[in-house]
């Protein structure tokens, strides 16, 4: 008995990644985006290089076995794609203060560029139910709505200049939901005419935002491990416990307000719930930073994406976890820092901490550097950034610098 036991012990570490398995990207470009509009064997992924004129737009058509790169006939970097009712038309969003919009109506075989005419980053385009109705929303407060499949956008008013990460329609075009930094909460219930600030009862920027069935039940998460349900509609927000003091970036749940999954980086995180949220259990198998998750059908079958290429799949709902990580008051240690102004457009401080030493990492997880705590960003190209002190143990902190 006692040699099973050590034999079982040394083979948990290899079957605790039967649950999520890397698939063949083919690039080291950072992925931002995944839809699989109909069933789990044909999908889309999106990102790109911030440093470069490298981005991808992924096809698979046997889930995920090969990924084929589509030429999207711009340079931009690309945030998010949306698929509205089947895998031939589908619109991507992207770029840097430039508002790129792509459409296509072949499955990928040709993308059209849409013009938007503004000066914003677009972050997701969502199209609730069809693909002439659709919504996307971006920095600056930025909110877009289009009756007639993307021709022609109009702007509408957010009553926000904070950066707006998601948007999305749980059941039509009337009801919605927005999230976004500086712990912004949204809802519209007349398509968009009027939105509403909510109450999300955290001070901590918001990524993700998903209602499973209805506008009344609904999950939102974000900085600092950040994990918010509403079971009336936004009214109240009841925080969980995640476990973690990570960047959530992405929350789904499939199928039924029960089971779902959120992914995150810094550490680099799964976390599922088969209780609609009472608990989270840490999975293992993120190889790198993750950042948008997807189940196409049903809670066994997703995918994961992140950083340097990185796509994940599980067909098990990611049965095997990881053991219980150690958490003071339910959350990981940190040390907290702030940087200011931010976002900049020359260089940020670090208050009382201008002396040390930081480095600099893009949203593909790439190093760009050293900085003193006086100078972060000086020289550096606008775009998304996250900051670690040299030494101690604080998370990433997201900056930004625009133009």
């Amino acid at each position: 008995m006692k040699r099973f036991l050590v034999v079982l012990a040394l083979l948990l570490p290899c079957l605790a990644y039967a649950g999520w398995v890397s698939q063949n990207s083919g690039t080291t470009n950072g992925l931002w985006g995944v839809h699989f509009p109909v069933n789990a064997q044909t999908g889309y992924v999106v990102g790109g290089d911030p440093n470069s004129s490298s981005n991808s737009i992924l096809k698979t058509t046997d889930s995920g076995a090969n990924w084929v790169n589509q030429n999207p006939g711009v340079t931009d970097y690309l945030w998010n794609v949306h698929f509205p009712v089947n895998d031939q038309t589908g619109y991507v969003v992207g770029g840097w203060n430039n508002g790129t919009l792509l459409k296509t109506s072949d499955g990928g075989a040709t993308w059209v560029s849409q013009a938007l005419g503004i000066t914003h980053t677009p972050w997701c385009v969502y199209f609730p139910a069809d693909v002439q109705t659709g919504y996307i929303v971006g920095d600056g407060g930025l909110i877009m709505k289009t009756t007639n499949g993307g021709t022609s956008w109009t702007s509408q008013a957010s009553g926000s200049s904070a950066t707006l990460s998601v948007v999305h329609f749980p059941v039509d075009a009337q009801t919605g939901y927005i999230a976004g930094w500086a712990h912004t909460l949204l809802k519209t219930t007349n398509g968009g005419t009027n939105w509403d600030t909510l109450s999300p009862g955290t001070t901590n920027d918001l990524f993700s935002v998903n209602f499973p069935l209805d506008a009344q039940t609904g999950y939102v998460v974000g900085d600092r491990g950040t994990i918010l349900k509403t079971t009336n509609g936004g009214g109240t927000w009841v925080s969980q416990n995640s476990g973690t003091g990570a960047l959530l970036w992405s929350v789904h749940f499939p199928s039924d307000a029960q089971t779902g999954y959120v992914v995150g980086g810094y550490p680099r995180t799964i976390l599922k719930t088969t209780d609609g949220g009472a608990t989270w259990v840490s999975q293992t198998g993120a190889t790198n930073h993750l950042t948008w998750v997807h189940f196409p059908t049903n809670p066994q079958t997703g995918y994961a994406i992140g950083f340097f290429g990185t796509i994940l799949k599980t067909t098990d709902g990611g049965t095997w976890v990881e053991e219980e990580r150690k958490v003071v008051g339910g959350q990981s240690p940190e040390v907290r820092f702030e940087a200011t102004p931010n976002p900049f457009t020359s260089f940020a401080s670090v208050p009382g901490r201008e002396s040390e030493r930081f480095a600099l990492y893009d949203v593909s997880g790439r190093k760009m550097g050293m900085f003193r705590g006086d100078r972060i960003g000086w020289g550096l190209s606008p775009g998304v950034y996250f900051l670690r002190p040299e030494s101690g143990s604080a998370k990433p902190l997201r900056i930004v610098k625009i133009r």
